[in-house]
């Protein structure tokens, strides 16, 4: 017997898989190994029974047979088939690094992944610091959410943009992840850290990933935290795409296949020289796009 499903966990080599609201504990064929394809978080999945239906044991046992064809996967986390991302930074500590956060999202542009910017925190920051911030990202094209998840505000403004969808929670260790899920869902009772006061940073309190239901219906995926993200699959010349300030101006440069670095005729360059785009962003752009080279170099 074969039942169609989704892998919600994954520990040690065991995949629980949910098919019609029961939960299941694989293992992968090794054919998928031996092709190096590793199921992931939130893949549809093919499995086979081991077990009868009555079995006793609180999981019942399958192998994963087939993973089915993914709408987008994100590497950092390992997560597939996920319809929005939040991307929580703190606006006082850990210190908020423009450059993570810029990276993350070229990761969720780059697999049509639906973003917002959550920043946390803001009954222990100065308005001052990260007005200017809220307003950037804001005109570029982005939902910027404030909101504090110890002191619950703002945090009823999430629970309806995730209802009946799938979203993974995503960003630096101790920026309060799992401590504002916990705020959306009451019953949820996730492990949550504190940041050390010596090197104010956060402590890892999400080992695993894993796909939990809402009350409300949908799934959020609470994450384990990171402090650097590298551009991987990403190619130097699709960079440009991953850029929503430059989609006004993408094909009307004078040369066809133009980077926007330094032709002449470039109407990306010619928006930055008007103000129209940040020269912040635009030099995370060029610096991406050098990077990106030199690694297809290497």
């Amino acid at each position: 017997m074969r039942l169609e499903g989704t892998i919600i966990k994954g520990i040690a080599g065991f995949y629980y898989v949910e098919a019609n609201k029961t939960i299941y504990e694989c293992k992968a064929r090794g054919k998928f190994r031996n092709k190096n394809i590793i199921p992931v978080i939130g893949d549809n999945v093919l499995i086979s029974l081991k077990k009868e239906e009555n079995s006793n044991d609180r999981y019942l046992e399958g192998t994963i047979e087939e993973i089915l064809e993914r709408k987008n996967s994100l590497i950092r986390p390992a997560v597939a088939n996920v319809e929005q991302a939040m991307v929580v930074f703190s606006v006082s500590y850990p210190q908020l690094h423009i450059d993570l956060l810029d990276r993350f999202l070229l990761h969720i542009e780059k697999e049509d992944i639906v973003p917002y910017i959550l920043l946390n925190k803001i009954d222990e920051g100065n308005e001052n610091e990260y007005a200017e911030l809220v307003e950037r990202y804001t005109k570029i094209g982005y939902e910027v959410i404030c909101l504090s998840a110890k002191m619950k505000i703002n945090t009823e403004l999430l629970m309806p943009k995730l209802q009946n969808k799938t979203t993974v929670f995503a960003g630096p260790s101790g920026v309060g992840k799992s401590t504002l899920i916990n705020t959306i869902e009451e019953n949820l009772k996730l492990e949550t850290g504190e940041v050390s006061d010596k090197i104010k940073r956060g402590k890892h309190t999400t080992r695993h990933v894993e796909l939990i239901p809402l009350s409300e219906g949908g799934f959020v995926l609470d994450t384990p935290g990171f402090t650097s993200l590298q551009l991987e699959g990403m190619e130097a010349d699709q960079l440009q795409y991953y850029f929503p300030e430059f989609d006004a101006f993408l094909g009307s440069c004078k040369f066809r296949g133009c980077t926007h670095l330094h032709e002449p005729g470039c109407e990306v360059i010619k928006a930055l020289e008007k103000g129209e785009i940040y020269e912040e962003r635009y030099e995370a752009y060029a610096a991406y796009y050098k990077q990106l080279k030199e690694i297809r170099r290497w």
